[in-house]
């Protein structure tokens, strides 16, 4: 995501994911109910179909942060992979700095399975990532 956050982003952002290969990536809007505003994306970044999984991200606006919207837009994104697309695995790659991402994560029963260190490259710096992940089988 641009840093800081272009007005406008989340318009080539979504028609990236529309302009897609069918069943190889998709995109939900979050849009505020009661004000109609933008207020962030969920997304399946990338899926692979025959290995039936997907890796997952979520971003929301600063002005609509703190008040749970990336946690239940993760929980719907996430049973939607694993119940209607049948995905056996969804990940998240999270820096680790991200302290809001990971408890979002946590919180949405993702459990943490390590750190690729250095695998992040993003404005001329390398970075780690932390992976999370959800099977069918968790607890949510």
């Amino acid at each position: 995501m641009p840093s800081p956050w272009e007005e406008g982003f989340e318009r080539t952002w979504l028609e990236g994911y529309e302009q897609a290969r069918e069943g190889t990536r998709a995109a939900f809007a979050i849009v505020d109910e009661a004000s109609g505003h933008f207020a962030g994306f969920a997304a399946l970044v990338w899926i692979d179909p025959d290995a039936r999984e997907a890796e997952a991200g979520y971003i929301v606006s600063p002005q609509a942060r703190g008040r749970g919207i990336a946690a239940r837009a993760l929980r719907l994104l996430t049973e939607w992979a694993l119940s209607d697309l049948a995905l056996e695995r969804v990940e998240l790659r999270i820096t680790p700095e991200n302290l809001g991402s990971i408890r979002v994560a946590e919180r949405c029963g993702y459990v943490r399975e390590g750190v690729l260190r250095s695998v992040h490259f993003k404005e001329g710096e390398r970075s780690d990532l932390v992976i999370y992940s959800r099977l069918p089988s968790d607890a949510a």
